[in-house]
Parts: structure tokens; C-alpha cells; sequence
């Protein structure tokens, strides 16, 4: 494998509460599986729950984002059609009740100071702890069990969620995807084009591979 293959990457937008960014990483996955090339995954996070945060940056249930019951029971039969597409193991459909952003918070922090194969373990397993284990990702021992899994331990979750100084480059990281013209999740970029929703892998391969 020569350096210029092994540094392909594709940029993702995701938020791990959002179940289409879960499968939409499965649909990744099988693609991944059909290259002879690793093409990394250039994770850039997005808050789904940005219209229900207040000020202080808690979810405020009470808000009223336009989603309602028609909605979820609409987004819950298409997770179940690619689950059963994907063949993906799930335990929940939908999680309104989690908040991602300290998954988010300690997954940034790990991406910039640990090497790549160690944020991705760390990465898929935050989305297995929710959607296949059915943890609360926003629990802090959850997220120092998915940090041991990656091979680090508890001081860097606690590191990452006492700065306050990557707590404030995560909103800028939020500000940015929406400036980009990010508008959902999760969102497939790659040489200036971009796919949005889980998609299914042949269509990832026409956007890194044009064919």
C-alpha cells in the first residue's frame, strides 16, 4: 500500500445519537471492506439537539424543534429498513433522551492527541455502547468504559470534559459544519462532493471513486 493510498480520507459529519450516522458508518464499513486501500475516517462533529440547548448548553426538552410524533414514527421505520439493509444490530430505533456532546467532547479530544487507530476504536465503540448496547453515551463511566476499549483510560474522559477551553472549540466545530452548509446527518464528503443520509455503499464508492 503505498503512503498516498494509506492517507485517503473521507470527511463524515455525524453526531453518535443520530441513528442514520450509526448506519450510516455500517454502510461505510461494507464499503470499506470492498477497497484494497484503508480510506480513513475524517470525523467532524454535528449537534443534532442544537436547537433545544440553552444557554448554559443543556438539552431543553420543552422546546419545540418541529419534530413531532409523525416525524419519529417516520425516522423509526426508516432505521428499521436499514437495519434490516444493513444487517446492523440495534437495541434502540430512536434515543431523544441521550445527549451526545460529552461523547462528542471526549471523541475530539482523543482524535487530536491519540494516533488515528485509537480514536476510531474509540469512535465505533461510543456508537456501539448506544445503539447496540443501549447505554447512555452521555454518562460519563459509559464513556470511560468505550475509552478502555480504546486502549486509554479514565483520566483522558475526565481531561477532555474539564477543559472548558475544547468544550468552546466543539460549538466552533458545530458553527463550522453549518457554515459548511452541513444541514443533516450524517453528510459524506470527499473532493468536493458530498452524500447525505446513510447511504448504501455503492453510492460512497461513486462519491470517492466517481464510477
Amino acid at each position: 500500500m503505498s503512503d498516498t493510498q494509506a492517507s485517503e480520507r473521507i470527511t463524515v459529519y455525524s453526531d453518535y445519537v443520530c441513528p442514520f450516522c450509526y448506519l450510516g458508518r455500517q454502510s461505510l464499513g461494507r464499503y470499506q471492506d470492498e477497497r484494497e486501500a484503508e480510506l480513513e475516517v475524517d470525523w467532524r462533529p454535528f449537534d443534532l439537539r442544537a436547537q433545544k440547548r440553552g444557554p448554559d448548553g443543556d438539552i431543553d426538552h420543552s422546546v419545540d424543534d418541529g419534530k413531532d410524533a409523525d416525524y419519529y414514527e417516520q425516522a423509526r421505520e426508516n432505521v428499521r429498513r436499514l437495519r434490516e439493509q444493513y444487517d446492523a444490530e440495534m437495541a434502540q430505533e430512536i434515543a431523544t433522551d441521550v445527549d451526545s456532546r460529552p461523547a462528542q467532547v471526549v471523541s475530539l479530544h482523543v482524535k487530536e492527541s491519540e494516533p488515528y487507530g485509537t480514536w476510531l476504536t474509540f469512535d465505533e465503540t461510543v456508537f456501539e455502547a448506544l445503539w447496540v448496547d443501549g447505554r447512555d453515551i452521555g454518562d460519563r463511566d459509559v464513556l470511560v468504559d468505550c475509552a478502555e476499549t480504546a486502549g486509554l483510560d479514565e483520566n483522558v474522559v475526565d481531561a477532555a470534559l474539564d477543559d472548558a477551553a475544547l468544550d468552546s472549540r466543539i460549538d466552533d466545530l458545530f458553527d463550522a459544519a453549518r457554515r459548511q452548509g452541513v444541514t443533516g446527518v450524517p453528510t459524506f464528503a470527499y473532493d468536493g462532493h458530498a452524500a447525505r443520509g446513510a447511504v448504501p455503499p455503492a453510492q460512497l464508492r461513486r462519491l470517492v471513486e466517481g464510477n
